[in-house]
């Protein structure tokens, strides 16, 4: 069975919420050229491999060098990060735009990009697991999910979590992927939601991110029953909770959360969709969904969808486990190598709470991933 991959709406004027495509650091910074110079007298062979060597280590971008522009951003509170991704019609990262070739358009003003960068921004990553999903693509998912580590490098960073009428964090951010890949190994979650289930979501043979049990025998009263066709996730909460976590990580961070579901959501939740969005957009975290399970014939992953179009993130689905591994490093790939624009809003409705975001390419063709808007307050984050 193929991956499919999220629809997304037809761009008005080729445009789309912007997410974007760092990684590319040696791309960065081309130095002007030197005027020519008479021709010097011609080294021995020692010289040059001296003088060679010299050159290379000069040509290299020191991590100073690398980290100047997130440096900037964390400096400067007044600035619209906008992390922006581009893809062509097949779905393929575009790597080679300029920064001539953006425009930045802020309650239809059109702005001065001050900052303009492909260099790669190191990972703070909330995996957030549905905890709740039916037998088969519960498994799946518990099989698949240590290859998360394969798509994150030694300066990002994971926090796994999962989510059922509850939330449950785990034992905190860290990049240790030894620890990481321990802990998602541990990770067990409730096996078949459609039937009775007498011990309840937890259970207690094994302990999971440091939290309640959840794998053998009953651990609650019998009475805790899981009804068929019944849904109770509070999604939404958890959405809400993973922000909170994300919300102190520095701007000179890439801040996403990774959400594993069948798409599923309770009715009371006790924060509400616009809610949370707005604590996403405030944090300048953006969600990736991995639909799992027929929620895509069933248009059960509606709030998937929601998600990351309106934080600038993106969408994938998957039926089997080689498609889930496939596509965690998709889902990686595509945070890391993003541009960074980044502007001071000048002749915007200073009035309101809200402010639209559009970005174009001037080439044809292209389709741009980045947030729709930003709230007033986000700025200060």
């Amino acid at each position: 069975m193929q991956t499919l991959k999220s629809p997304r709406k037809t761009p008005k004027r080729e445009v789309i919420p912007a997410l974007a495509m760092l990684g590319l650091t040696g791309w960065l910074g081309l130095s002007a050229q030197e005027a020519p110079q008479a021709p010097a007298p011609k080294p021995d062979a020692a010289e040059s491999r001296r003088a060679g060597a010299t050159e290379n280590r000069a040509a290299q971008p020191t991590p100073a060098q690398q980290g100047d522009t997130r440096v900037m951003i964390r400096a400067n509170a007044n600035l619209v990060v906008l992390p922006v991704t581009v893809k062509d019609s097949s779905g393929n990262l575009v790597p080679d735009l300029t920064r001539e070739e953006f425009r930045v358009f802020d309650d239809n003003v059109e702005q001065r990009v001050s900052l303009f960068t492909i260099e790669a921004f190191p990972l703070s990553a909330v995996v957030l697991i549905d905890n709740d999903l039916k037998g088969k693509d519960s498994e799946m998912v518990e099989q698949s999910l240590k290859s998360i580590v394969a798509g994150l490098s030694l300066a990002d960073e994971a926090f796994v979590c999962r989510f059922d009428t509850n939330f449950h964090p785990g034992k905190g951010f860290t990049k240790d992927q030894d620890k990481l890949v321990t802990e998602l190994r541990r990770v067990q979650l409730d096996r078949d939601p459609g039937v009775a289930a007498p011990g309840g979501p937890f259970t207690s043979d094994v302990s999971v991110n440091g939290g309640q049990s959840i794998s053998g025998g009953p651990a609650t009263p019998p009475s805790t029953k899981i009804l068929k066709g019944q849904t109770d996730k509070a999604l939404d909460d958890a959405m809400y909770e993973s922000a909170q976590l994300l919300s102190d990580r520095g701007r000179d961070r890439r801040k996403i959360v990774f959400l594993i579901s069948d798409g599923q959501n309770a009715k009371n939740n006790k924060y509400k969709y616009d809610t949370v969005v707005k604590e996403l957009l405030r944090y300048n975290i953006s969600v990736y969904s991995l639909g799992v399970g027929s929620g895509f014939l069933d248009r059960k992953f509606t709030r998937l969808q929601s998600y990351a179009h309106d934080t600038g993130g993106d969408v994938y689905y998957a039926a089997r486990r080689n498609s889930l591994e496939e596509l965690y490093s998709r889902v990686t790939e595509q945070a890391r190598n993003q541009y960074t624009l980044a502007y001071a809003p000048q002749g915007n409705d200073k009035t309101k709470d809200y402010h639209s975001v559009e970005v174009r390419v001037k080439r044809t063709g292209l389709n741009i991933i980045t947030r729709e808007g930003y709230f007033s307050a986000q700025i200060a984050q």
